[in-house]
């Protein structure tokens, strides 16, 4: 015993072990699980299900049969593994809205397109082939095909099928393997026989000129395929990519219904995600929404507008955006060719390897029909000899033990001739039935030759498949379902402008309290502050808009205006819902449209323009947006508009104006030197402005009006000094511009 377990036993390393045996597990799920093969276009399941049926006569004219008969013929005979991964495979190939060319009629309940997977157990349901999978089966059994021992070996299996169509492309399937996966959506027959017909004409036929064929995937739902042209053909040329279908809908007065949904994409789900939306209060523009999908109406998803001012098309772009109204699929044409290895192939890769298999099948198939029709002629002519010469054939059986050889000597025929004269009826001895023979033979020569002829010569073996590919184009072919059409790119409603627009001053105090009041003429330097606070800074806008803050370090804010406090009370905190840094203080805020410009500068004397979008963040510690020197502040920000000019107020009693061109535009920064500042000297005052405008220089009590000549002395060029300004003024603390 212990001799015997000794040279049993093979010795190798963990790693060497675990490294073979994983490896001959991917090679098993790769070949034999998750990849399609080029031929016939089914994974090894699908192809055992198809099989196992036509072994049980489930043909598409006969009567089907409980589909548990089916699934334990599969698992019994060819595929030893779970039932309800088997009969979820045949499943899914009897769904019209899953497969675009069903390869199995169901009786019973095999799901929706609203929920795929609520089908009946398998013991309630039936099943049959279709007629689409005749073009996978007419054929097996004529030579076509190389078969193999099933898992015990106690019969035989089809490696492949002999598909009259490239069915690889026609249906699709997705599927994960190791290392590996592949997602092939499923084309239009018709235009897939075009495209063939066009390859084995001209195999030089370009990837270009066969798109014309078959432009893009044919999906089962009417769904409109909105990918560019130049990116479709892409995915054909390279065989991986991503295409994109958006559902499609009618507008009926105040109501949008949508009447066809992307590929795989669920009208529940759609109505839960829009209904999530108005819940959260963010899609106020739709009142309601209704799933009115019966069996009249497969789908018919009612969106219902708040009023008729609402724009459709503005609401579906926006439900494009954030719902699956509209999808992207993944295209990898990875599958198993006709080399028995896992490729990614291009389209036109894959019709012409496929038309290969088809001309070695199609010829595998008439060498099959001629050796038939050889043997039927060998035959023939042995009979025709025994009916020259019957009463001899007659006697010999009558008197001899051993008929067989003394034929065989006396008429010189083989054994087979002579087998089939001893096979002979008595009814078959009349004289009419020489002349059936001499019909027969007549009939099958006449076939024989044209067979040889197409042996023989390639173009007639290419007409010959193209003929077959057309009559099988007419038979099963239809019109595509998936239209390909130009669209604009969904584009999501922006939060703030699904909030209803009423105008509002916001309101910031020194401590950094804030709040929104009613109406743009709002008094808010004399509103009620808390005890030690006082007025610092306030902006109108509207209550859909974003609200931006400002703090001493060039860090910039965000925040919706809808979700500041009311200013009936003394508001709230700012640091309740942004987190400066500690010690910071706020010193501004600020409300334009995104695409304003305006004018950012540090009181050392550098600044640049920006547009107001620049300010924007969502994150609570705001972002570095105004580079500030240690010993300098960031001022308040500038609106620009109109202005050509800005106007620099120094601490020093110098003024210089500016031409706004010659400053940079910047998303964030420092910027550029504006004015050239002495080391303790910084910038008090700022204003935009037109040369024809009027500045007004406070100093105290005191103004002084600067326009026309005397404003133009103070002009100058960037990051100079400025001018000083007269006695009296030269203590200036304010830019104000008189309008």
């Amino acid at each position: 015993m212990t001799s015997l377990a000794h040279h049993a036993t093979e010795n190798r390393s963990v790693a060497e072990f675990t490294e073979q045996a994983y490896l001959n597990y991917a090679m098993y799920v790769i070949m034999d699980r998750a990849l399609p093969h080029i031929s016939d276009g089914l994974k090894p399941v699908q192809r055992r299900i198809v099989y196992a049926m036509s072994e049980l006569g489930l043909k598409s004219t006969g009567k089907p049969k409980k589909s548990a008969r089916t699934v334990g013929d599969v698992l019994g005979k060819y595929h030893p593994h779970g039932d309800s991964a088997c009969y979820e495979a045949m499943v899914l190939m009897a769904q019209p809205f899953s497969y675009r060319y069903p390869l199995i009629e169901g009786q019973g309940n095999w799901g929706s397109p609203d929920d795929p997977k609520s089908f009946a157990a398998m013991r309630y349901t039936e099943a049959k082939l279709s007629a689409y999978s005749e073009l996978l089966l007419s054929e097996l059994g004529q030579g076509t095909s190389e078969w193999q021992d099933n898992f015990d070996g106690s019969m035989k299996e089809p490696i492949t099928l002999p598909a009259r169509i490239p069915n690889i492309l026609l249906n699709g399937t997705t599927g994960i393997a190791v290392g590996m996966a592949t997602d092939i959506p499923p084309h239009n027959l018709r235009e897939v026989v075009k495209g063939t017909i066009a390859l084995i004409r001209n195999p030089e036929t370009t990837d270009e000129k066969l798109a014309e064929y078959i432009p893009a995937p044919d999906l089962p739902t009417k769904a409109e395929i909105i990918t560019p042209p130049e990116e479709l053909l892409k995915i054909q040329t390279t065989g991986r990519g991503s295409y994109r279908a958006r559902a499609v809908y009618t507008v009926e007065k105040n109501e949008i219904v949508i009447t066809e949904l992307p590929y795989q994409v669920s009208g529940s789900k759609v109505v839960t995600q829009i209904a999530d939306q108005m819940i959260a209060k963010k899609l106020p523009l739709v009142a309601d929404i209704r799933d009115e999908s019966d069996h009249k109406n497969p789908t018919r998803l009612v969106i219902v507008l708040r009023s008729n001012r609402v724009d459709a098309e503005t609401v579906m772009s926006h439900l494009f955006a954030t719902t699956d109204l509209e999808s992207s699929y993944r295209v990898n044409l990875n599958m198993i060719g006709a080399d028995g290895r896992p490729q990614v192939k291009s389209i036109r890769r894959i019709l012409l390897e496929w038309i290969e298999i088809r001309k070695q099948t199609v010829t595998r198939r008439l060498q099959y029909h001629l050796n038939k029709i050889e043997k039927r002629l060998h035959i023939l002519a042995g009979l025709l000899i025994a009916y020259l010469d019957i009463d001899t054939v007659i006697r010999i059986i009558r008197e001899e033990d051993q008929p067989k050889p003394v034929l065989m000597q006396h008429f010189g025929i083989d054994d087979i001739q002579a087998e089939a004269i001893l096979e002979l009826k008595l009814r078959h001895l009349a004289k009419l039935e020489e002349m059936e023979i001499r019909r027969e033979q007549e009939e099958l020569e006449a076939k024989a030759a044209i067979i040889r002829e197409q042996l023989a010569n390639p173009e007639s073996l290419k007409n010959l498949i193209i003929g077959e590919l057309k009559e099988d184009a007419k038979k099963f072919g239809d019109d595509r379902r998936s239209p390909i059409v130009t669209r604009a790119d969904a584009v999501q409603i922006k939060e703030q402008d699904l909030m209803p627009a009423e105008t509002v001053t916001v309101v910031l105090s020194e401590a950094g309290w804030v709040r929104a009041a009613k109406g743009g003429d709002v008094d808010a330097a004399n509103l009620n502050f808390r005890a030690g606070d006082q007025y610092l800074s306030h902006a109108v806008g509207k209550t859909n808009q974003r609200v931006y803050f400002l703090d001493e370090t060039g860090r910039s804010y965000a925040l919706p205006i809808s979700s500041l406090p009311s200013a009936r009370g003394l508001g709230e905190p700012l640091s309740s819902k942004l987190a400066p840094a500690s010690g910071v203080s706020f010193i501004q805020v600020f409300i334009d449209d995104d695409s304003n410009e305006l004018l950012a500068v540090s009181s050392n004397g550098y600044g640049f323009k920006t547009q107001a979008a620049q300010l924007d963040t969502n994150a609570k510690a705001g972002k570095a947006f105004l580079t500030v020197a240690d010993n300098a502040t960031a001022l308040p920000l500038l609106p620009i508009q109109q202005a050509t000019h800005v106007a620099i107020l120094s601490s020093s009693g110098r003024l210089l104006i500016i031409d706004l061109a010659e400053l940079p535009v910047l998303n964030k920064g420092k910027g550029n030197k504006l004015i050239q500042l002495d080391e303790k000297e910084q910038i008090l005052s700022m204003t935009t402005l037109g040369l024809d405008e009027i500045i007004q220089v406070a100093a105290g009590q005191q103004h002084l009006k600067l326009k026309g000549d005397d404003l133009q002395k103070y002009i100058g060029k960037r990051a100079t000094k400025g001018q000083l300004l007269p006695r009296g003024y030269q203590k200036a603390n304010r830019l104000l511009i008189q309008r």
